[in-house]
């Protein structure tokens, strides 16, 4: 775990707290109804957490099955591997 210093733990402790500001301000510029449904939506995200992890694939690129014909081919054995032993 890393070790922080004491003026950047301040410094995001005086982050954190005038984020909390900011939140307090704005729910109390939106009306009541509008700021009770945006409560809710939040709690509903929350409870929904995180996407699951897409595959690992190239930006772009759909998961497409490839076009026929065009299939990766079988993997070959080695034919000296075969029947040695070590």
């Amino acid at each position: 775990m890393a070790k922080h210093s004491k003026s950047e733990r301040e410094r995001r402790a005086a982050q954190t707290a005038r984020v909390a500001e900011i939140e307090a301000a704005w729910m109390g510029s939106v009306p009541a109804a509008a700021g009770k449904a945006f409560t809710i939506a939040v709690e509903a995200a929350r409870a929904r957490g995180p996407e699951p992890r897409r595959p690992d694939m190239a930006p772009g690129t759909l998961p497409n099955p490839p076009r026929p014909g065009r299939e990766p081919k079988p993997v070959k054995e080695d034919p000296r591997a075969r029947g040695r032993r070590d």
